[in-house]
């Protein structure tokens, strides 16, 4: 038979730790500024303080080892964005992760290849 307690923890009482647990109350991350589109990767460096790195942390670096843009970790993580945010601000401060605004150059469709599309899609 389960206990009161038991029966209250479940899917709808939702997490059993509060996200200002996981940040240590911080609520806006120091250092960086993100948005949804910001690509984060894994910078490969070793810090003395991923000894003490959280699970989340441990597991938004592995995340991170191939690029992913902030909102698809704030979806993978299944955590608030701002929490997201402070997590991987605490990372980049330590030199390992970084983050990259603008897609490479290499990564960018040729601007005649569009226009080709374009007028392709026009003349349907």
């Amino acid at each position: 038979m389960e206990s009161p307690q038991e029966r209250r923890i479940g899917p709808a009482a939702g997490p059993l730790v509060r996200p200002y647990a996981l940040t240590g109350g911080r609520t806006r991350p120091q250092g960086i500024r993100l948005d949804l589109v910001t690509v984060l990767i894994a910078t490969g460096a070793v810090s003395d303080e991923q000894a003490r790195m959280s699970r989340h942390q441990r597991r938004l670096l592995e995340l991170c080892r191939t690029p992913h843009t902030l909102a698809d970790l704030t979806a993978e993580m299944n955590l608030p964005l701002g929490v997201v945010q402070v997590l991987l601000a605490d990372l980049h401060r330590q030199g390992l992760v970084e983050e990259h605004r603008e897609a490479p150059l290499a990564a960018r469709p040729d601007p005649l290849l569009l226009k080709r599309v374009l007028d392709d899609l026009r003349a349907l």
